[in-house]
């Protein structure tokens, strides 16, 4: 049995790191990637980078090598430092070919005593680098894999009862940030499909279901980031509102969005009720923004709450996305919890 050995940040998993791992998955039964933990490179962490090598390429051993050395470069030092880890991770495995399309392929095949295989070394195959995709990873997203891309969009949800200015607030900042932004498909289906201003229980979960299907297809098409007007705990309100109980599958969708989206938003109710035929009254919105509110602090979902008019929202908003990052350290996350609260 042959094994393949790569080695790399796969900061992000793009398409020249996929020729590598397709051409040494061809050419061996069995093929090991190493990859870094590289903090100071990225914030996407080990395990998400590690998980899209597991889902694209399910033959691929994946070796999470999370005290691995941080500096790089020719010098013999760090190039023995390197040798040197990862035949300690290897624990006496070996290694048939090294696969590779950096300078480093040549010193780290002879610590190996592996076939030095360069791939695209000119980059002309793949014409592009992890270094490019991060400085812009919207307008080279055709590098990267659906799956890949995704991780590195934002998902910002727009919380709210009816008329509390989700859809306009989600229409503007897709506007200001040149990306997209999903409508409230509920209404939509609502439309075609209430009767007596009614939805059954497994139209409801139709909707959760439906809204979910576009708004994974937006992924691949956001830049940065996501605006999504409600989510599927939105529906399951409704629910409880039509029949006084919750389908176990809608159940189950409204409870995942807490780990869905990466920041939510509410709506308050401070703005004038728009009365419009498909609404149930002023008093209803606020029972449904006070039921809101408590189950975000139930489930401890942190968010901020917007007030005002929508240039004075548009403003509370621009505030939080400077200072948002989808994947912070673990003392700047809890900062920003605190802030929530």
């Amino acid at each position: 049995m042959t094994t393949g050995l790569l080695l790399g940040k796969f900061a992000p998993l793009h398409r020249g790191h996929q020729l590598l791992m397709e051409t040494a998955l061809a050419e061996n039964e069995q093929v090991l990637a190493m990859i870094y933990h590289a903090p100071d490179v990225t914030d996407v962490p080990l395990p998400v980078r590690a998980g899209w090598i597991r889902d694209i390429y399910p033959r691929v051993e994946v070796i999470e090598a999370w005290d691995g050395p941080l500096e790089v470069g020719d010098a013999p030092e760090l190039q023995r430092r390197h040798e040197e880890y990862i035949l300690s991770r290897l624990a006496g495995r070996r290694v048939d070919r090294f696969y590779s399309s950096e300078f480093y392929g040549a010193h780290v095949s002879r610590a190996l005593q592996a076939e030095d295989r360069r791939v695209d070394e000119a980059r002309q195959q793949v014409p592009i680098s992890a270094t490019a995709i991060r400085a812009d990873p919207y307008n080279n997203r055709h590098f990267l894999e659906p799956r890949v891309y995704r991780d590195l969009v934002s998902r910002v949800v727009l919380l709210g009862a009816p008329s509390t200015g989700k859809t306009t607030l989600a229409e503007a900042l897709a506007r200001h940030h040149a990306t997209c932004w999903m409508p409230e498909y509920g209404r939509e289906y609502w439309a075609r499909h209430q009767q007596d201003r009614r939805l059954s229980p497994q139209q409801l979960l139709e909707i959760a279901e439906g809204h979910r299907r576009r708004e994974d297809v937006l992924m691949t098409q956001a830049n940065r980031f996501l605006f999504v007007d409600t989510d599927a705990s939105t529906t399951r309100h409704f629910a409880r509102y039509y029949h006084g109980w919750v389908d176990p599958r809608l159940e189950a969708l409204a409870e995942e969005t807490a780990r869905r989206y990466d920041l939510f938003l509410l709506c308050e109710d401070d703005i004038p009720y728009d009365d419009s035929w498909d609404r149930s009254g002023e008093g209803n919105r606020r029972i449904m923004q006070a039921q809101i509110r408590a189950e975000l602090t139930q489930r401890r979902m942190p968010y901020f709450a917007l007030k005002g008019s929508l240039a004075e929202r548009l403003q509370q908003v621009e505030g939080i996305l400077r200072r948002f990052r989808k994947y912070p350290p673990l003392a700047e996350s809890l900062a920003v919890q605190n802030d929530r609260r």
